[in-house]
Protein backbone atom coordinates (compact mmCIF):
# COMPACT_ATOMS: atom_id res chain seq x y z
CA UNK A 1 0.00 0.00 0.00
CA UNK A 2 1.25 3.39 -0.92
CA UNK A 3 0.93 6.14 1.64
CA UNK A 4 -1.24 9.08 0.70
CA UNK A 5 0.67 12.22 0.02
CA UNK A 6 -0.35 14.91 2.49
CA UNK A 7 -1.37 18.13 0.89
CA UNK A 8 -0.99 21.14 3.14
CA UNK A 9 -3.52 23.78 2.42
CA UNK A 10 -2.26 27.27 2.30
CA UNK A 11 -4.49 29.43 4.41
CA UNK A 12 -5.48 32.97 3.49
CA UNK A 13 -3.94 32.70 0.05
CA UNK A 14 -5.12 35.29 -2.42
CA UNK A 15 -4.96 35.54 -6.15
CA UNK A 16 -2.40 38.05 -7.17
CA UNK A 17 -4.03 41.04 -8.71
CA UNK A 18 -2.61 43.87 -10.67
CA UNK A 19 -2.66 47.25 -9.06
CA UNK A 20 -4.71 49.82 -10.95
CA UNK A 21 -1.57 51.96 -11.16
CA UNK A 22 0.48 49.17 -12.78
CA UNK A 23 2.37 50.16 -15.97
CA UNK A 24 1.35 46.92 -17.74
CA UNK A 25 -2.28 47.99 -17.83
CA UNK A 26 -3.68 49.87 -20.80
CA UNK A 27 -4.00 53.62 -20.43
CA UNK A 28 -7.79 53.60 -20.17
CA UNK A 29 -7.84 50.95 -17.41
CA UNK A 30 -5.17 52.63 -15.32
CA UNK A 31 -6.07 54.70 -12.28
CA UNK A 32 -5.21 58.36 -12.71
CA UNK A 33 -2.85 59.84 -10.11
CA UNK A 34 -4.72 62.18 -7.83
CA UNK A 35 -3.82 65.83 -7.96
CA UNK A 36 -3.71 67.52 -4.62
CA UNK A 37 -5.87 70.59 -4.47
CA UNK A 38 -4.13 73.56 -2.98
CA UNK A 39 -6.06 75.22 -0.21
CA UNK A 40 -6.72 78.86 -0.72
CA UNK A 41 -5.33 80.67 2.35
CA UNK A 42 -7.58 83.69 1.76
CA UNK A 43 -10.77 81.55 1.76
CA UNK A 44 -12.89 81.67 4.89
CA UNK A 45 -12.75 78.54 7.00
CA UNK A 46 -16.19 77.16 7.78
CA UNK A 47 -16.64 75.78 11.24
CA UNK A 48 -19.83 74.46 12.75
CA UNK A 49 -20.24 75.90 16.21
CA UNK A 50 -23.22 74.57 18.18
CA UNK A 51 -25.69 77.32 19.01
CA UNK A 52 -25.99 77.70 22.76
CA UNK A 53 -29.42 78.61 24.10
CA UNK A 54 -29.82 82.16 25.32
CA UNK A 55 -31.24 80.99 28.65
CA UNK A 56 -27.81 79.75 29.77
CA UNK A 57 -25.75 82.34 31.55
CA UNK A 58 -22.44 80.49 31.97
CA UNK A 59 -23.54 77.32 33.80
CA UNK A 60 -26.66 78.98 35.24
CA UNK A 61 -29.91 78.25 33.52
CA UNK A 62 -32.08 81.35 33.92
CA UNK A 63 -35.25 79.47 32.90
CA UNK A 64 -35.03 77.27 35.99
CA UNK A 65 -36.85 78.54 38.99
CA UNK A 66 -39.75 77.76 41.28
CA UNK A 67 -42.26 76.30 40.63
CA UNK A 68 -39.94 73.58 39.29
CA UNK A 69 -41.19 71.41 36.44
CA UNK A 70 -39.76 67.92 36.91
CA UNK A 71 -39.85 65.38 34.08
CA UNK A 72 -40.43 61.98 35.66
CA UNK A 73 -39.09 58.71 34.23
CA UNK A 74 -40.83 55.31 34.58
CA UNK A 75 -38.21 53.74 36.83
CA UNK A 76 -38.14 56.85 39.05
CA UNK A 77 -41.79 56.20 39.98
CA UNK A 78 -41.07 52.49 40.57
CA UNK A 79 -38.05 53.20 42.78
CA UNK A 80 -40.03 55.85 44.70
CA UNK A 81 -42.69 53.24 45.49
CA UNK A 82 -39.98 50.79 46.65
CA UNK A 83 -38.43 53.49 48.85
CA UNK A 84 -41.95 54.40 50.14
CA UNK A 85 -41.58 58.03 49.05
CA UNK A 86 -44.45 60.35 48.18
CA UNK A 87 -43.33 61.90 44.90
CA UNK A 88 -44.62 65.47 45.20
CA UNK A 89 -43.85 65.84 48.92
CA UNK A 90 -40.33 64.38 48.59
CA UNK A 91 -39.59 66.68 45.64
CA UNK A 92 -40.62 69.69 47.70
CA UNK A 93 -38.50 68.47 50.63
CA UNK A 94 -35.54 68.22 48.27
CA UNK A 95 -35.89 71.57 46.52
CA UNK A 96 -37.61 73.66 49.25
CA UNK A 97 -40.05 75.00 46.63
CA UNK A 98 -43.22 74.12 44.76
CA UNK A 99 -42.65 71.25 42.32
CA UNK A 100 -44.85 70.16 39.45
CA UNK A 101 -44.07 66.60 38.30
CA UNK A 102 -44.54 66.29 34.53
CA UNK A 103 -45.20 63.04 32.76
CA UNK A 104 -44.98 62.60 28.99
CA UNK A 105 -47.21 60.37 26.86
CA UNK A 106 -44.22 58.06 26.23
CA UNK A 107 -43.59 57.46 29.92
CA UNK A 108 -47.31 56.89 30.46
CA UNK A 109 -47.39 54.37 27.60
CA UNK A 110 -44.31 52.63 29.06
CA UNK A 111 -46.00 52.22 32.47
CA UNK A 112 -49.22 50.96 30.83
CA UNK A 113 -47.18 48.39 28.86
CA UNK A 114 -45.65 47.02 32.09
CA UNK A 115 -49.04 45.60 32.98
CA UNK A 116 -50.77 44.60 36.22
CA UNK A 117 -47.58 44.41 38.28
CA UNK A 118 -47.08 48.18 38.00
CA UNK A 119 -50.68 49.27 38.61
CA UNK A 120 -49.60 51.35 41.66
CA UNK A 121 -47.14 53.26 39.47
CA UNK A 122 -49.91 53.85 36.93
CA UNK A 123 -52.24 55.13 39.63
CA UNK A 124 -49.53 57.55 40.82
CA UNK A 125 -48.86 58.69 37.24
CA UNK A 126 -52.56 59.50 36.79
CA UNK A 127 -52.49 61.74 39.90
CA UNK A 128 -54.17 65.14 39.14
CA UNK A 129 -51.11 66.94 40.58
CA UNK A 130 -49.06 65.54 37.69
CA UNK A 131 -48.92 67.60 34.51
CA UNK A 132 -49.40 65.62 31.30
CA UNK A 133 -47.16 66.58 28.37
CA UNK A 134 -48.37 65.42 24.94
CA UNK A 135 -45.78 63.93 22.58
CA UNK A 136 -45.70 64.79 18.88
CA UNK A 137 -42.93 62.40 17.72
CA UNK A 138 -43.22 58.82 16.43
CA UNK A 139 -42.60 55.82 18.67
CA UNK A 140 -42.83 55.48 22.43
CA UNK A 141 -39.19 55.26 23.53
CA UNK A 142 -39.26 57.38 26.67
CA UNK A 143 -35.50 58.04 27.01
CA UNK A 144 -35.23 59.64 23.56
CA UNK A 145 -38.41 61.59 24.25
CA UNK A 146 -37.05 63.06 27.51
CA UNK A 147 -33.65 63.89 26.02
CA UNK A 148 -35.28 65.60 23.03
CA UNK A 149 -37.62 67.59 25.28
CA UNK A 150 -34.90 68.92 27.61
CA UNK A 151 -32.66 69.76 24.64
CA UNK A 152 -35.41 71.94 23.17
CA UNK A 153 -36.78 73.42 26.42
CA UNK A 154 -34.32 73.99 29.23
CA UNK A 155 -36.99 74.66 31.88
CA UNK A 156 -37.13 71.08 33.23
CA UNK A 157 -35.35 69.01 35.85
CA UNK A 158 -35.09 65.33 34.87
CA UNK A 159 -35.97 62.79 37.57
CA UNK A 160 -34.43 59.40 36.79
CA UNK A 161 -32.38 56.56 38.27
CA UNK A 162 -31.45 55.14 34.85
CA UNK A 163 -27.66 55.26 34.48
CA UNK A 164 -27.69 55.54 30.68
CA UNK A 165 -30.27 58.31 30.66
CA UNK A 166 -28.31 60.21 33.34
CA UNK A 167 -25.19 59.95 31.16
CA UNK A 168 -27.10 61.39 28.21
CA UNK A 169 -28.65 64.22 30.24
CA UNK A 170 -25.26 65.21 31.71
CA UNK A 171 -24.10 66.09 28.20
CA UNK A 172 -26.83 68.72 27.91
CA UNK A 173 -25.77 71.93 29.64
CA UNK A 174 -28.09 73.51 32.21
CA UNK A 175 -30.31 70.47 32.91
CA UNK A 176 -30.22 69.23 36.54
CA UNK A 177 -30.88 65.57 37.42
CA UNK A 178 -32.96 64.36 40.35
CA UNK A 179 -32.19 60.88 41.66
CA UNK A 180 -32.89 58.68 44.69
CA UNK A 181 -30.25 57.86 47.31
CA UNK A 182 -30.49 56.96 51.00
CA UNK A 183 -34.31 56.86 50.83
CA UNK A 184 -34.63 60.47 49.77
CA UNK A 185 -34.38 62.58 46.61
CA UNK A 186 -31.13 64.33 45.77
CA UNK A 187 -30.35 66.79 43.02
CA UNK A 188 -27.31 66.84 40.75
CA UNK A 189 -25.88 69.92 38.97
CA UNK A 190 -28.24 72.45 40.49
CA UNK A 191 -26.75 75.96 40.85
CA UNK A 192 -26.52 77.24 44.44
CA UNK A 193 -28.37 80.43 43.56
CA UNK A 194 -31.66 78.58 43.22
CA UNK A 195 -31.75 77.60 46.85
CA UNK A 196 -31.32 73.90 46.14
CA UNK A 197 -29.75 72.02 49.03
CA UNK A 198 -26.20 70.76 48.68
CA UNK A 199 -25.65 67.21 49.92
Amino acid sequence: MYGKQKKTRKYATMKRMLSLRDERLKEKDRLKPKKKQKKDPSALKEREVPQHPSCLFFQYNTQLGPPYHILVDTNFINFSIKAKLDLVQSMMDCLYAKCIPCITDCVMAEIEKLGQKYRVALRIAKDPRFERLPCTHKGTYADDCLVQRVTQHKCYIVATVDRDLKRRIRKIPGVPIMYISNHRYNIERMPDDYGAPRF
